[in-house]
């Protein structure tokens, strides 16, 4: 699988030759302004909350491509009531698709749109494709739960992690929640954004170096393949 960091926590998975895009916030991102946006390519949109610096994009994306939106059961059916294609699934639950397999796992955080519509419980997934998994966590804090991801779903080559605190887990409590999923490679997300968000990147590096865990922070359009 091949993966390009869009900004924020938006993401493009190459998998099984099909395109997911997790969590489209593109267009009002001053720092994503090189990514292509009218030309982004999508066969399914992943969608974590329903938040809108996780959804702006959404209906525009799935307008332009006939993307499948995939996420939980409400926030599916809201745009399945707009007359988009979508997949609803809830925690816990794991489906196939002609990719490979989607688990949706839990986070912990909040979720609404922003017209005041609730957004169910928010998730994070474990996408398998060809034998390698990438656990992508979501907004979340560090919890408990994610002890049990590699019992259940088997080795994660690649964690997803959000690090820029506040709204989400920072770096040391990210570094936990690898240790938890038992990846030695974390991809860092959802930092420098906002203004509460922003990050000393070596600070953060050097958190996970010193358990001998690798933070790739990508820059935006930058990619990795695992």
């Amino acid at each position: 699988m091949k993966i390009q960091y869009l900004g924020h926590a938006s993401l493009l998975i190459e998998a099984n030759g099909k395109s997911i895009v997790v969590d489209p916030f593109i267009t009002p991102n001053e720092l994503a302004k090189s990514i292509d946006f009218e030309n982004l390519k999508a066969d399914y949109i992943v969608i974590t909350h329903a938040h809108q610096d996780h959804v702006y994009d959404v209906e525009e994306l799935a307008k332009k491509t006939g993307a499948k939106i995939i996420s939980n059961a409400e926030i599916a059916g809201y745009y399945a009531n707009k007359g988009y294609d979508s997949h609803g699934m809830n925690t816990g639950g794991k489906f196939d698709f002609d990719f490979g397999s989607i688990r949706s796992t839990i986070a912990f955080h909040s979720s609404s749109f922003a017209d005041g519509t609730y957004g169910g419980d928010p998730n994070g997934y474990i996408i398998e494709s060809n034998g390698k998994r990438i656990y992508i966590a979501g907004d979340t804090a560090l919890t408990y739960e994610m002890k049990l991801i590699p019992e259940i779903a088997g080795e994660i080559d690649l964690a997803v992690l959000p690090i820029g605190d506040n709204f989400t887990m920072g770096a040391k409590d990210a570094v936990i929640a690898a240790e938890f999923v038992g990846t030695t490679k974390v991809l860092g997300y959802h930092f420098d954004t906002f203004p509460p968000i922003k990050i000393d990147k070596g600070e953060a590096k050097s958190v996970f170096f010193n358990k001998n865990i690798e933070l790739v922070l990508l820059e935006i359009g930058e990619d990795l393949t695992i």
